[in-house]
């Protein structure tokens, strides 16, 4: 069994990674808003910083829904740190995009 927090508070994060039981962190822009977190730069730094707390795999969610902008957004989010598994919306586009990911960047 793996255990992952499900949140964008850093202080969530580093409370759950303390107790030495955190395998990763299922984050998304939205959690990361209800802790002010916003924007492209601010949303990239979170994504940092969790990963600077955690050893573990780190979801990263693409915001857009069709191919070419999903394949951009990811290569963004996966080049953040190598932890970072990027998440695609379960659509014809987001499907096509994990064959593209898992190819290229081998981080879905």
């Amino acid at each position: 069994m793996k255990f992952f927090i499900d949140t964008g508070n850093l202080a969530q994060i580093k409370e759950a990674n303390e107790l030495g039981i955190l395998d990763g962190v299922t984050t998304n822009p939205s959690l990361m808003a209800q802790v002010g977190v916003k924007g492209e730069a601010a949303i990239a730094a979170h994504y940092k910083a969790i990963c600077d707390i955690v050893d573990g795999d780190i979801s990263a969610e693409v915001l857009s829904t069709d191919f070419a902008t999903m394949v951009e957004e990811g290569k963004k989010l996966a080049a953040i740190h190598p932890n970072i598994v990027v998440k695609v919306p379960m659509i014809k586009d987001g499907i096509n995009n994990l064959f593209w990911l898992l190819k290229n960047l081998n981080q879905i």
